[in-house]
């Protein structure tokens, strides 16, 4: 960890805990600043909070008092979630005091590099296969972001021989001023997170910013396939590696005789690859090039795509239990994941859907639900999803409570060969804390089957 001098005997205000605040609190508290945390749970059920407080750090709980921002602060670290117009968030912008996120820090100390991966879908899988091939061909990666630990408390332990491999969302990158990675991954970008950007040209922008601070000496490895991305590309100081998934490139990632490849070095048969699923060809490219743009050979590149069948809550296979299969997809909390992980199944489904009500419909689903034979929707969104079972022409819709109930109901309308899919198209947070609690239910309720 660098010993930076920039924030000793500066009045910092870290607002919004959870873990990245936390961190960052105690981070800054060891650089010599004077912290003041502010977090609107009340400090009697908020131990991490009292945690801080039993650190010497200012603790402030219970409200956002506006008038915190009289006190005098030259920075403001605020959690990731808290939209930009809160109103102090605001206020501070009026004020002229900076507003970062806690990834600024992250890159301030850190003695390691850094790979960024940001996108509308695909993020958390390729960050894992950069991550797994790097640690495959011995390059030493750590892993940071929403995957992982927070990454400005892995920085603190990076060395430079480390490479901190980190998935960026949209909300932290609107925070960067200075943060430059050494490899840039764009996956893809549609339409998300509007009630928090406001407009898409805000959304694009924030995901933009992973490569604005970039020079041709670091790289930015963007979907060839959207003209969205190939923007963000020629506005880009950095040098440009493209992958596609139809078409040949003179230099990249793309697939050419049912071999992805790379600079036009064939490096592994389609047919090998483990990791189902159509739309994951675009992660497999994309951490193939930043893997190659490492030094990591290609033995260590087809050892991860022979054995890696996906993470967490993304298409995650979880079992078969009398001839079902039960996919575990919670991480699909829009309408274009779920398209993606239905397109990635020829048999047979029953979908499992439904969560918190943005205001959004789901027509966009119907062409992709011509092989969805029975629907399960739970949640706020479970009328609009079932309108469009309707639609669909899906003769069988069944409402339910929660997760843990559409398992059973699932499996009741299945047969040996179906393929059970958890992928709800809307956020958990109508019921549940987070996607992985979501999941986490699923498969629970799954193995209680057995």
């Amino acid at each position: 960890m660098k010993q930076i001098e920039s924030y000793r005997y500066k009045k910092i205000l870290v607002l919004g805990l959870a873990k990245s605040g936390v961190t960052a609190a105690s981070l800054l508290h060891k650089l010599g600043a004077f912290v003041t945390v502010n977090d609107k749970k009340p400090l009697s059920e908020n131990p991490e909070a009292q945690g801080l407080l039993e650190q010497g750090i200012k603790v402030i709980c219970g409200e956002h008092p506006i008038e915190l921002l009289d006190e005098g602060f030259e920075l403001i670290v605020k959690n990731p979630g808290i939209p930009y117009h809160n109103p102090m968030i605001e206020g501070a912008i009026e004020k002229g005091i900076p507003v970062i996120t806690e990834v600024e820090l992250a890159y301030e100390i850190s003695e390691a590099p850094f790979i960024g991966i940001t996108g509308t879908n695909g993020k958390t899988t390729t960050t894992t296969l950069v991550y797994e091939m790097l640690k495959e061909g011995s390059k030493q990666p750590l892993i940071a972001g929403n995957i992982g630990t927070v990454a400005s408390g892995v920085a603190q332990k990076a060395e430079r021989d480390n490479t901190i491999v980190i998935e960026l969302s949209s909300f932290q990158l609107m925070g960067i001023k200075s943060f430059t990675p050494k490899i840039a991954i764009i996956t893809n970008l549609y339409d998300a997170h509007l009630d928090y950007h406001g407009t898409r040209k805000e959304y694009i922008e924030a995901k933009a910013n992973i490569t604005k601070n970039q020079t041709e000496s670091e790289y930015l490895v963007v979907n060839a396939d959207q003209e969205d991305t190939m923007e963000m590309a020629r506005n880009s100081k950095a040098t440009i590696i493209p992958f596609s998934t139809k078409k040949e490139l003179p230099v990249g990632a793309y697939i050419k005789d049912g071999w992805i490849t790379f600079n036009q070095e064939p490096v592994m048969e389609i047919g090998d690859i483990a990791l189902p699923g159509v739309h994951n060809l675009e992660n497999i490219l994309s951490a193939m090039a930043a893997a190659k743009l490492s030094g990591v050979d290609n033995s260590a590149i087809q050892a991860v795509l022979k054995t890696f069948t996906g993470v967490r809550h993304r298409l995650q296979y979880v079992a078969e239990v009398n001839g079902r299969k039960f996919y575990n997809d919670s991480k699909a909390t829009n309408s274009l994941a779920t398209i993606k992980a239905l397109s990635a199944f020829k048999a047979p489904t029953i979908l499992l859907a439904g969560g918190l009500d943005r205001g959004n419909e789901f027509d966009e689903l119907l062409p992709n639900l011509t092989n969805v034979k029975a629907l399960i929707t739970f949640g706020q969104t479970a009328p609009k999803l079932e309108r469009v079972g309707k639609l669909a022409g899906i003769k069988t819709i069944s409402h339910v409570d929660n997760v843990d109930k559409a398992v059973p109901e699932a499996y009741r309308y299945s047969e040996p060969g179906d393929v059970i899919l958890l992928s709800p198209a809307c956020a958990s947070w109508d019921q549940y804390k987070s996607f992985e609690v979501r999941g986490d239910i699923f498969i629970e309720a799954v193995h209680k089957l057995k």
